[in-house]
């Protein structure tokens, strides 16, 4: 299976423009640019795209891990918080911090934390970023 995304890009790096669109027109033309990634401007950056990427990546290999344990998800919520620092003359993504919340009937505590644990190091994105990747795993009742 292969999936695109392209960028198209116009100006210098902090007055220039660009759109980012993927093959299944979910972001068609989303505006991105410095402020959108550095700064408030709406839009969108590469950082908020790689966590919303991970963050369903990790939550649909979490469901597949609790399925086969014969725990089926009421919900799980998750959250991908991906941090971007100055390093060596440039910018580096350093970590991503998962943090998912899940309501699983039957589901102890402990079960819950080791198909998360498994789903962090397992998801294919998980396996992609050399980032370090942090979880906190939270099952509500």
């Amino acid at each position: 299976m292969k999936k695109t995304a392209t960028a198209a890009w116009s100006g210098d790096l902090k007055t220039g423009k660009g759109t980012i669109s993927t093959q299944s027109g979910a972001l068609k033309s989303q505006p991105y640019g410095f402020n959108t990634r550095f700064g408030d401007t709406p839009g969108t950056n590469p950082e908020e795209l790689l966590g919303a990427a991970h963050a369903g990546c990790f939550t649909m290999a979490l469901s597949n891990i609790l399925g086969e344990s014969g725990l089926v998800p009421q919900s799980l919520d998750t959250k991908a918080e991906v941090t971007l620092d100055k390093a060596d003359g440039g910018f580096a993504i350093t970590a991503v911090h998962l943090t998912v919340e899940g309501v699983i009937p039957g589901a102890t505590a402990q079960a819950f934390e080791e198909a998360a644990r498994k789903a962090e190091k397992g998801c294919p994105v998980s396996k992609v970023l050399n980032a370090k990747i942090t979880m906190d795993a939270k099952l509500k009742s």
